[in-house]
């Protein structure tokens, strides 16, 4: 084999092992601590969501099955339920996942579930890997923003349990990485898989959707001869996403255009009755500010990434200034406008439809891996400037030093707060965060409260008081324990309980002496979380 060659190959092994041992030891990961989580808030009923699917498509083909079924009743019919027009591409297979592997063990399903939603996680990650990789000509660049995504505390914790919001970004991300590969070598084959990519995000969520207007401009930005030929590969993309969207989402069978038009309408203004504690007010939905989502992605992304992303978004700007139209027809450039109009496309529009957003930014997780790549990108745009001056290369050097030494703080940050990087904040103080910004609005810490009553009283009944609505986190919390743990608690009025608990949602202050003595106290970095008052009569 000639040199080169032997060079290209050894060069390709090597790109391979790192990566592969990369990917290999991140599912590793995911499989030791997918058990360390507890029951987010919406699981029971995103878990119901996939079961009504399944029985309306099972009373589809087999109607004698759902009949014979012993808990059927339970199971409300997909016409006239509320969430019927929830994605459910991923609960339908974790259903029948549950009913095949786990049947009637909480405990079993959720373990599962878990590890199912860190495998969609996993989808987002090795996407971001890929377009990093082809944007920057550089794999280990791609894998760089891999690593950045991976080292994000909040979504790190979240892809365990967070079956809608993380589960999106995968399929989103997925995605996009197949709109990359059909623009860097288009063909039918990769046309029809881009297609169904489209047809998937569509599934988990129809904000999927913007994912037609990204591959239309990106695809005719390709100044190729053949035209005729890419709106051919186009429509047949286009085919593929229709399809595969009416396919995957059972809600759409019986009427396809009209069911889709209502989801969509109901897309920005969702029915969330609840409130927003923001900035020490509490909005209701439809009265949140226009920086809502901006300023929540600021006080939970690490700071170096965010200070890199707004460098790379100066970078672009930079060239296009320089460049001038003439810019749209380099592929670099190309890309770079896809990872902008990704970030803040999706920001933009919330903002001018105002649409409901609640518990942080999580519905705004999707645009989370354009961020951590355009930080790749103004890194890059650092390093260039830094090859022009002796003095540019000093201050890159000062600036890359401190990125990294914040970037390894934050890793170990994440392992002091396990199992509840999910409250990580970035910037900000605890008393700060405290009185400012939301704490567990998922109610993980649930879980720790009902352990920490199990352990020291370990015999009798639990007797324990929550106030509307947290009795759903702290019932959903029993369903991660053993059956006997489970039996043990008991939920009663306040007059005849044992103990009190509560996340501070909905009541950031401290609790008057009435509600009993404060026995346990879950601080996560300074910021109280979760506590557990004795009743005085107890």
């Amino acid at each position: 084999m000639p040199l080169p060659d032997l060079l290209r190959a050894e060069s390709t092994t090597y790109r391979r092992q790192i990566v592969g041992a990369f990917f290999g030891l991140l599912a590793l990961l995911g499989v030791l601590l997918h058990r360390d989580y507890g029951v987010s808030w919406d699981e029971p009923t995103d878990h119901l969501n996939g079961l009504v699917n399944v029985k309306y498509i099972v009373g589809l083909v087999a109607p004698e099955k759902v009949a014979q079924e012993p808990t059927t009743q339970l199971i409300p019919p997909l016409q006239g339920y509320r969430d019927n027009d929830h994605g459910v591409i991923f609960e339908i297979p974790v259903a029948v996942l549950s009913y095949v592997f786990t049947r009637h063990n909480p405990q079993a399903y959720y373990y599962m579930r878990h590890l199912c939603i860190f495998g969609t996680f996993l989808l987002g990650v090795w996407g971001v890997y890929y377009i990093g990789r082809v944007r920057f000509r550089d794999w280990r660049l791609g894998l760089l923003a891999a690593l950045l995504l991976v080292l994000s505390p909040r979504l790190f914790a979240e892809a365990f349990f967070n079956g809608k919001d993380i589960m999106f970004l995968g399929v989103f991300t997925l995605a996009m990485a197949t709109l990359v590969r059909l623009t860097e070598r288009p063909t039918w084959q990769r046309a029809v898989l881009h297609g169904l990519a489209i047809g998937l995000a569509i599934d988990a969520r129809i904000l999927g959707s913007i994912l037609v207007p990204f591959t239309v401009v990106l695809v005719l930005l390709d100044d190729a001869p053949q035209r005729g030929h890419q709106l051919r590969l186009l429509g047949c993309c286009l085919v593929a996403a229709m399809v595969m969207t009416v396919v995957g989402w059972p809600y759409l069978w019986e009427n396809p255009l009209g069911h889709f038009v209502a989801a969509f309408r109901n897309l920005s203004h969702y029915p969330w009755s609840f409130t927003n504690f923001y900035l020490g007010h509490f909005h209701k939905v439809a009265d949140i500010p226009w920086h809502y989502g901006p300023v929540w992605i600021l006080v939970t992304t690490p700071l170096p990434y965010v200070v890199a992303a707004l460098g790379g978004l100066v970078t672009v700007a930079i060239h296009f200034i320089r460049r001038g139209w003439l810019a749209l027809q380099e592929r670099g450039f190309q890309l770079d406008s896809l990872l902008v109009g990704w970030l803040l496309g999706p920001l933009l529009l919330v903002i001018a439809l105002h649409s409901a957003l609640y518990d942080s930014w999580r519905h705004l997780y999707f645009v989370y891996p354009a961020l951590v790549l355009l930080a790749v990108r103004g890194a890059v745009g650092l390093a260039a400037i830094a090859r022009q001056s002796s003095s540019g290369r000093r201050v890159t050097i000062i600036l890359a030093l401190l990125a990294g030494l914040e970037t390894v703080h934050t890793a170990v940050r994440m392992v002091r707060l396990h199992p509840y990087q999910n409250l990580y904040f970035s910037c900000i103080s605890a008393p700060t965060a405290e009185r400012l910004f939301e704490r567990d609005y998922w109610g993980l810490t649930f879980r720790h409260g009902i352990e920490w009553m199990l352990q020291h009283q370990p015999t009798g009944p639990i007797r324990v008081y929550v106030r509307w609505p947290w009795y759903n986190p702290l019932y959903n919390n029993t369903l991660i324990l053993r059956p006997e743990q489970r039996q043990r608690i008991r939920y009663v009025p306040l007059a005849e309980a044992d103990y009190f608990i509560t996340a501070y949602r909905w009541h950031p202050q401290t609790y008057a002496d009435s509600m009993g003595t404060e026995i346990h106290t879950l601080h996560t970095e300074g910021i109280k979380v979760l506590s557990i008052f004795r009743q005085p009569s107890r």
